[in-house]
């Protein structure tokens, strides 16, 4: 079993995920919309959030730490918490990301890594009391990580708010269950811009949407909601 995966994203119009490049609206701004946003995250009730490597390292900006000593870092994962209530996950394959503590905004992190992240950087996660994952296979395969998260984290819910790349492989993978989109009155318009799903491969034939529910929201906004089928 997996978690019961939602793709939870606010978009522009021509569906891009950069809020500072928008046009703007007589109906709300950014700040306004994100607030909407993050309004509906908690409406889901969801027991953990995902994004990728880039955004998290936003969040935490966090220097390297000092490597746990005395000890081999457990293998292939290390549970810090078990009884966080709410998590935050991040996929980090090479193992790059870097933490001062243990959670983001009270959510407990649990990290996705590749199989061959060397032990010096799975021992800094152990001292910051950071969780973590390793992938089963060098290409680093999500099914069974997200299988771990349901298993031993009691991850039942988890909202995809990555960058393009992150929710692309995982609808790819056909792991994602649902999508959430709350479009905002505006436009990026740009060319080569990321947007919500950015697989590197056409879906076509590998998903079928239909809609469950369309809401108006305050400040413009529209709230789409599409089961995902396979």
């Amino acid at each position: 079993m997996k978690p019961h995966v939602i793709c939870h994203m606010i978009v522009s119009l021509d569906g891009r995920i950069h809020p500072s490049r928008w046009t703007s609206s007589p109906d709300g701004a950014s700040k306004a919309w994100s607030e909407v946003y993050e309004a509906i995250h908690e409406e889901f009730g969801a027991d953990a959030w995902l994004v990728g490597r880039v955004t998290m390292a936003e969040m935490t900006k966090a220097k390297a730490n000092p490597p746990g000593a005395g000890t081999q870092p457990p293998r292939p994962r290390h549970i810090a918490r078990r009884d966080a209530g709410s998590y935050a996950v991040t996929i980090d394959r090479s193992g790059k990301l870097q933490f001062d503590k243990p959670d983001i905004g009270g959510d407990h992190v649990v990290v996705l890594l590749g199989r061959d992240v060397p032990d010096s950087h799975l021992a800094g996660l152990v001292a910051a009391g950071v969780s973590y994952i390793l992938a089963e296979d060098k290409a680093m395969s999500i099914d069974p990580l997200l299988e771990v998260l349901e298993r031993d984290f009691g991850i039942r819910t988890l909202l995809l708010e990555g960058g393009g790349a992150t929710n692309g492989r995982l609808m790819a993978a056909g792991l994602v269950d649902e999508i959430s989109l709350l479009i905002a009155p505006a436009i990026d318009g740009a060319d080569g811009v990321e947007g919500v799903f950015d697989a590197g491969e056409q879906l076509a034939g590998k998903a079928e949407l239909s809609l469950l529910s369309t809401a108006t929201r305050p400040h413009g906004l529209v709230h789409l909601r599409y089961a995902v089928a396979r």
